[in-house]
């Protein structure tokens, strides 16, 4: 349901949740906590950071950090930094458009599904990786 890209930028925003607030990560040790491509990760990151979710800081002592507390980031807006949002206007039977007028076959299904998704995704923040007492530190060892 959610692209690779997306799935991979929950994961980043999750492990930096889980550290303490303002702590700095840099990409490659990202990458080792959450087995995303070290590449791979950098664009997500970046998009990320376009989107004012992350500070990021080059040099030494440099690296990713949450722009702002835990509670405060929803999963919606991660997913919309990384176009892993569900559309509504894409038709899941393949006719382009349909709406409660012009229904598909699947269209009051489709409308359930994208309702409790965007109430997923606008409900939950961070916060919730960031109580799990994951130490992420430890992941990938």
């Amino acid at each position: 349901m959610l692209s690779q890209t997306a799935i991979y930028a929950l994961r980043a925003m999750a492990c930096l949740a889980t550290l303490p607030r303002d702590t700095s990560v840099r990409a490659k040790d990202l990458s080792g906590f959450t087995g995303v491509p070290p590449h791979y990760l950098s664009k997500i990151m970046r998009r990320l950071v376009l989107a004012g979710l992350l500070d990021s800081q080059k040099g030494h002592g440099g690296g990713f950090k949450l722009s702002r507390p835990t509670d405060e980031i929803t999963f919606a807006e991660i997913l919309r930094a990384t176009d892993g949002m569900l559309t509504p206007e894409v038709c899941a039977f393949g006719w382009g458009r349909c709406s409660g007028e012009s229904p598909c076959p699947l269209h009051p299904s489709w409308s359930r599904l994208l309702e409790a998704f965007d109430s997923w995704t606008g409900d939950t923040t961070l916060a919730e990786a960031a109580a799990s007492g994951v130490d992420v530190t430890q992941l990938g060892k």
